[in-house]
């Protein structure tokens, strides 16, 4: 039963491979991935013919399933399209592959010949290992050509599913005859029906058609070798110990364990050694690929060391993301000062450098030179070059490259670059990149010293703007202090004066200490809550301050409103003084205070000059204009920039040579607020 399934199965699998690669035939088009592919079609329908006529285990079907792989390795690297980066490494990883399958077939041949038993066990363990191996690496190349394939291409992505059924169906039946040491007859009988099923997927792909062609990316070439290598080195070491069972006789189990823990051990120790690995990195580059970078992902990498903070400031970012490009291990940042480049920051780097060096700013000025330290010591280096060295890098052996970092034509620093672990020259692709680089850098830096000095332009702007208004509220000081002396020459005698001017001095001595303490840098603006004030008491407090310098009438019910007291208390002070100022010396000020729709409003009133529609619009809150001949034109606008930053409003409402009416509206304080 199970022979006759064997062979239906195949013959099945036969017929259907067969006459796909027939259709194909007769398509027009003798590109080579469609030869390929006719190609391995042909022979798979060869091998299942083989295997269902004559027997799995003959050498016959053992040779046609390894021209069978070696078919569809050779059209799956067609799939390749040639003109990227990555072919020469990936052509390399698939000739490995290839190779692997033409040992397995030479292991097959080597089976006819007339040898003792222990030699016989030992080839057909190395034959059984090198085709799990060849299943293994094939499966390694189907899976990067399947991320490499677009969702879109559905076509293409059928192809590699149903390599990747040929391959894992293959896979079970070795590791089984591996693990039981018996030809799994049952499992051949089922891999002939899984490969018609293959081959009716193939035939679905076929009539979806599309473009077949494939371009795998470097990291993916790069993972795939080194998965490959990684198989390989696994299969060589299962083929050693089978073959030590063969061969150590009673201290078999004694060699096998020495055979894997020395290749255990030998491959942590490639895997951990930093030199080694840069080694390997070079030679990959250099030999398998067209260019030594690759650029994509090595500008990403670059752009995130700079774009990504961290705890590291961005100078030493700079020179982390330039020294990385070359694997450099360390590098120094020499920035400009004045006409001389000095030291700036460090990143893996000791001994710092001191003193100034002008000739060395003087030879980088233009950003065209990239210096290569080792030509400079040699002497093969232009003159200039050479003169323009200092001596303290020209002394250190592991100083390899000078960077320089320019923007809008001028100088912003260099970067000194430590020699990385696998010494080399530099050549056109690394200048080119470190030159890109070098530029991109100047930039970051460039705009973090603009940032650098905005921030402190607006720290100057900050203090400028406290300083014009504390000038303000001095002159308002000057000019209330100079009318209670004028009125003190004629009032000194009346009690209640007296009092008043006593109550004025020390609030002027108060005010004068708050206007000292914001000057201070450490005296910004605090974002303090709401509080409940009791706006009456605090309009009752204003006005008598300011009594013995003008007539203040007040008029007030009680009103509690949600404020900031010591800012309202200032904006009262700045109307009040503006109305005083506007105002004859017997025109008494109003202010007002009444609660409407759940809100205190606050109107200062006086009978003053007034102001013209256009003024209030235009001009009446724009800082540093006034219309008072000693006027600093910062009162108004204070006042709205402080009510503002309470939540409130200021209303004027003005007509020339009648007075004006500013208006201050609060919210008012729920009961919770004022019990609390």
């Amino acid at each position: 039963m199970t022979a006759a399934l064997i062979l239906w199965g195949h013959a099945l699998a036969a017929f259907v491979f067969a006459a796909l690669a027939v259709a194909q035939l007769r398509r027009p088009g003798g590109q080579w991935p469609h030869r390929a592919f006719v190609t391995a079609l042909l022979l798979t329908a060869l091998w299942a013919l083989a295997v269902a006529g004559i027997d799995a285990r003959d050498v016959s079907a053992r040779l046609a399933e390894s021209a069978r792989n070696i078919a569809w390795l050779g059209f799956m690297l067609a799939l390749v399209r040639r003109d990227r980066s990555g072919n020469v490494a990936i052509g390399a990883v698939y000739m490995v592959v290839m190779v692997v399958a033409a040992t397995g077939a030479l292991f097959a041949l080597a089976g006819v010949m007339k040898v003792d038993a222990d030699t016989s066990s030992a080839i057909d363990s190395a034959r059984l290992v090198f085709r799990m191996m060849t299943a293994v690496s094939a499966l390694v190349l189907v899976d990067h050509l399947y991320q490499a394939a677009p969702a879109s291409r559905g076509g293409i992505r059928l192809v590699v599913l149903a390599l990747g059924a040929l391959w894992s169906t293959d896979l079970i039946v070795f590791t089984t005859d591996y693990i039981q040491s018996s030809w799994p007859q049952g499992l051949i009988a089922a891999r002939g029906f899984a490969m018609a099923g293959v081959g009716l997927l193939l035939v679905v792909a076929v009539h979806r058609s599309g473009d077949w062609t494939l371009s795998l990316s470097r990291p993916i070439a790069v993972r795939a070798l080194s998965t490959v290598v990684l198989v390989l080195y696994a299969g060589i070491t299962a083929l050693a110990t089978n073959l030590a069972g063969s061969y150590a006789g009673g201290y078999t189990r004694i060699v096998q364990t020495g055979i894997v823990f020395g290749a255990t051990t030998a491959l942590i120790t490639l895997l951990s050694t930093p030199w080694l690995r840069a080694w390997t990195k070079v030679k990959i580059a250099k030999h398998l690929f067209r260019h030594r970078y690759d650029y994509r992902a090595e500008w990403q990498r670059f752009t995130a060391t700079l774009g990504t903070p961290g705890d590291a400031p961005l100078a030493q970012r700079v020179v982390k993301a330039v020294a990385d490009l070359t694997d450099s291990p360390g590098g120094l940042l020499l920035v400009p000062d004045g006409a001389a480049l000095g030291l700036g920051t460090v990143w893996n780097w000791t001994d710092m450098p001191h003193g100034q060096d002008e000739a060395l700013a003087r030879h980088l000025a233009d950003g065209t030179r990239i210096v290569e330290l080792d030509r400079v010591r040699s002497g093969t280096a232009p003159a200039e070059e050479i003169a323009s060295v200092p001596a303290w890098l020209y002394d250190r052996p592991d100083a390899w490259a000078i960077v320089p970092l320019v923007h809008g034509g001028s100088l912003t620093g260099a970067i000194v670059l430590a020699r990385p672990p696998v010494d080399r020259a530099l050549d056109w692709e690394d200048f080119d990149l470190l030159r890109v680089a070098g530029r991109q850098a100047a930039s970051y830096l460039a705009e973090d010293r603009a940032h650098t000095a905005l921030a402190d332009a607006a720290r100057f702007d900050e203090f400028n703007r406290r300083f014009a208004f504390i000038l303000h509220d001095i002159k308002n000081l000057v000019s209330q202090l100079t009318l209670v002396a004028r009125n003190a020459e004629r009032h000194a005698e009346n009690p209640d004066f007296r009092a008043d001017m006593v109550a004025t001095l020390k609030d002027s001595s108060d005010r004068m200490t708050t206007l000292l303490a914001r000057l201070s840098q450490h005296s910004g603006a605090r974002d303090e809550p709401l509080q409940p004030v009791d706006v009456a008491a605090l309009v009752e407090r204003v006005a008598r301050s300011r009594r013995a310098q003008h007539a203040i009438v007040t008029t007030a019910v009680p009103a509690v409103a949600r404020a900031h007291a010591a800012r309202l208390e200032q904006v009262l002070g700045h109307l009040v003084q503006n109305g005083i100022e506007a105002s004859a010396t017997d025109a008494a000020i109003q202010i007002a205070v009444e609660t409407r729709d759940g809100q205190v409003v606050i109107d200062v009133i006086d009978s003053g000059c007034g102001m013209s529609a256009a003024f209030i619009r235009d001009q009446l809150f724009r800082p540093f204009v006034s219309t008072k001949p000693m006027g600093f034109g910062i009162g108004a606008f204070e006042a709205r920039q402080l009510l503002v930053a309470m939540g409130c409003t200021l209303g004027v409402d003005s007509r020339e040579g009648e007075g004006t009416r500013f208006r201050i509206t609060l919210p008012a304080a729920d009961m919770m607020e004022v019990a609390a």
